[in-house]
């Protein structure tokens, strides 16, 4: 899936992956394992372990779901780059309050893992986090479950999260599809996005696309009536494809009249890098499709016309 990319074979400059690169402050007087005491803020942390210790004790898991699932195309490939010391404090102190790693063994009551009853949103795949915290700033109504497997990522939306008091933000490491298929009630999500997913140009690679007909399926079953998906891609060739997969299913609608992209809604920040290949005249593509209501079987709608 899409909660982490894979650099292409082509530049896609406007992708949030790669465009949202911060790092986080070093936390004066917090002593990061493995990490020397006089370590510099900001630098990379590079620590030795011993075999088949965790990288971080108290952190994320690095297999969460581990072999309980069978093996599948996968449209990601996790991400284990170099992490920050205030990303590497951030995942050792707030991954126990915020954090969920994606195991498949228990459904989760999404109520109880915000501690409210607003409408959840699911985002896979929020790169280093940047957009992610802004959208939760702006919305503290609407609760973020964001999912990727990319530890800097996970680190910095953390430490965003934890800075700016983002009471609304809960970060997913592991694969959404094991979140979506294993650990989510049906109608429990209020919507779906999905920024900037790896395009996979190559042809042969094009079955590691996450938007495809049986994604939407499953996707489906856990969105609510109404609930938005919202796609957004650079790569062009990409966004045909998802306009033309989204338009053909049945449980979705277009959101615009003229039946083709939107334009990007006021709530998707405009990342820095997206602004830089806009100057330059790269395109990105919005889709904005709703879900439908609950289709009547034909035997139950003919017995509620049925006079009694």
């Amino acid at each position: 899936m899409s909660d982490s990319r894979n650099a292409p074979e082509a530049p896609r400059p406007a992708e949030n992956g790669p465009a949202e690169t911060g790092s986080a402050e070093h936390v004066p007087g917090v002593h990061v394992p493995g990490e020397h005491p006089d370590h510099a803020p900001g630098v990379s942390v590079r620590h030795s372990r011993a075999k088949g210790e965790p990288r971080f004790p108290d952190g994320p898991r690095a297999d969460p779901a581990g072999s309980h699932f069978e093996r599948r195309i996968r449209s990601f490939q996790p991400r284990r780059s170099r992490v920050t010391a205030g990303q590497a404090d951030a995942l050792q102190r707030l991954w126990p309050k915020w954090g969920l790693d994606i195991d498949g063994q228990r459904v989760i009551d999404l109520g109880e893992l915000f501690g409210n009853a607003n409408p959840v949103v699911l985002e896979i795949g929020f790169g280093m986090g940047e957009a992610t915290a802004q959208m939760a700033a702006e919305d503290p109504g609407t609760d973020i479950l964001a999912v990727d497997v990319h530890t800097p990522g996970q680190g910095n939306l953390l430490n965003l999260a934890d800075q700016q008091g983002l009471s609304n933000v809960r970060v997913g490491n592991g694969d959404a599809i094991i979140l979506l298929r294993e650990m989510l009630t049906p109608d429990s999500l209020d919507g779906l996005r999905v920024y900037f997913p790896d395009p996979w140009p190559k042809k042969r690679h094009h079955k590691r696309r996450l938007i495809q007909p049986e994604f939407l399926d499953l996707a489906a079953t856990r969105l609510r009536p109404g609930a938005i998906v919202h796609c957004a891609t650079d790569w062009e060739p990409y966004a045909e494809q998802m306009l033309e997969v989204l338009d053909a299913h049945p449980e979705f609608e277009n959101t615009q009249a003229d039946g083709g992209f939107a334009t990007r809604p006021a709530h998707r920040p405009l990342t820095r890098f997206e602004g830089q290949g806009l100057d330059k005249g790269h395109v990105v593509n919005d889709l904005l499709f709703r879900r439908v209501q609950h289709r009547v079987p034909q035997s139950e709608q003919h017995r509620q016309e049925s006079p009694r």
